[in-house]
C-alpha cells in the first residue's frame, strides 16, 4: 500500500484506464493546459495528447452533448465538470439522452459515459455553489451514481465506472482533493452498488457518503467515549443502492442514523428510511433520525454554514435521541 492524495487516485484511475483502452478520453473545462480546476488531470495531457485530452470552451451542455454522442458512437468518454453545480446546464444531454437512450433504442445504443466532478459546500460558496447532487441524479433511472469518501474508493470506483456500460455520474468533494489515503500498488477495481462497514459497532448504525463520512467518524469517536459503540456504513454508490448492507447492520443495532448532506425533502435519507422501515421495521427500537442539511438555501455567512450542514454535535445528539439518552 502507498499513501497518495485523493486528486491523484483519481488522476491514477483515469490514466491506467487510458492506457488499457484507447476509446477513454477526457474532455471538460481546463482539464488539458491547466492540469484541471484540482489537479486532478495533472500530466495527463502530457503523456495522452490533445485528442484524448480535450480542453472544452465554458460551455457545459454543448461538451456534454459531445460526451454522450461519442459515448453511443462506441467511445468511452469522461466528462468533468469543474462543479456539478454547472452541470445543471447540461441536464438535458444527462437526463434525457444519455439516461434514456437504451431504453428508447430498445437496447441497441447505449452511453458508456462517466460524468464527474465536485459536488456539495466547499466552504463560502454561497447559494448557486453549494448544491449536492446525489439524490437529483439518483432519482433518475438508467443513471448510475457514485459518490466517494476516500482515495481508496475514488480509484477502484473510477476505474469500474470508466468500464462500465451505463452512464455514470461520479461524486466527488471540492474539499477532500487534498486528503491522503492507502492505495495498493496494484491494479484493483471496486464493485459498483455495494456499500461498505468502515468501522463495526453494536449500539447504532451511521450511514452516510462522501464527506459526510468524515462527520460519521467524527461523531463515532465521540460516542465511544460515551460508551456507545456506533456502526458506521459508507453508501459509495446512491444508486444503486445496497439496501442489503443497510437492512443487516440496523438488524444487528436496532438503530440507525442517517447523515445527508442533501436538503431533507425526498432525499438519499429519505429512501434509506423507507428501505429501513420495510425490510427491518420488526428489528427497530426506535424511529429513524436523519441529519440533513437545512432544508433552505446554503447561505454566505460562515455562521449561517456552519448553522446548515451537518455536524459531529447534531450526529451525537440524534444518536442520542435514539438510544432514549
Amino acid at each position: 500500500m502507498r499513501k497518495i492524495q485523493f486528486r491523484e487516485a483519481l488522476g491514477e484511475a483515469m490514466a491506467e484506464e487510458m492506457r488499457r483502452d484507447e476509446n477513454v478520453f477526457l474532455m471538460g473545462e481546463e482539464v488539458a493546459e491547466y492540469d484541471g480546476a484540482y489537479k486532478v488531470s495533472k500530466g495527463l495531457l502530457g503523456e495522452f495528447g490533445s485528442k484524448r485530452i480535450i480542453d472544452t470552451p465554458i460551455a457545459e451542455l454543448g461538451f456534454a452533448g459531445i460526451g454522450v454522442g461519442a459515448a453511443m458512437n462506441g467511445l468511452r468518454p469522461v466528462v468533468e465538470f469543474m462543479t456539478w453545480n454547472f452541470a445543471i446546464l447540461a441536464f438535458d444531454q444527462i437526463v434525457n439522452s444519455a439516461a434514456k437512450i437504451l431504453s428508447m433504442s430498445g437496447g441497441q445504443i447505449s452511453a458508456p459515459i462517466v460524468f464527474r466532478g465536485a459536488t456539495g459546500s466547499a466552504g463560502q460558496l454561497a447559494q448557486q455553489h453549494s448544491q449536492t447532487f446525489e439524490s437529483w441524479m439518483g432519482n433518475v433511472p438508467g443513471l448510475k451514481v457514485i459518490s466517494v469518501s476516500d482515495p481508496y474508493d475514488a480509484k477502484g470506483l473510477l476505474k469500474s465506472a470508466i468500464r462500465d456500460n451505463d452512464p455514470v455520474c461520479f461524486m466527488e468533494s471540492e474539499v477532500m482533493y487534498g486528503d491522503i489515503g492507502e492505495v495498493p500498488e496494484e491494479e484493483y477495481l471496486l464493485p459498483i452498488g455495494e456499500a461498505i462497514v468502515k468501522r463495526e459497532g453494536t449500539d447504532v448504525t451511521i450511514v452516510s457518503y462522501n464527506k459526510m463520512m468524515k462527520v460519521a467518524f467524527s461523531a463515532a469517536d465521540a460516542l465511544s467515549k460515551e460508551g456507545i459503540s456506533a456502526e458506521v456504513i459508507d453508501l459509495r454508490t446512491i444508486r444503486p443502492l445496497d439496501h442489503q448492507t443497510i437492512v443487516n447492520s440496523v438488524k444487528k443495532t436496532n438503530r440507525i442514523v442517517i447523515i445527508d448532506e442533501s436538503w431533507p425533502f425526498a432525499g438519499i435519507s429519505s429512501e434509506i428510511t423507507y428501505v429501513v422501515q420495510k425490510y427491518a421495521f420488526d428489528y427497530l427500537d426506535a424511529p429513524v433520525v436523519r441529519v440533513n442539511s437545512a432544508d433552505v438555501s446554503m447561505c454566505y455567512a460562515p455562521t449561517l454554514v456552519d448553522a446548515y450542514l451537518p455536524n459531529t454535535k447534531k450526529v451525537v445528539d440524534a444518536v442520542k435521541q435514539v438510544m432514549y439518552r
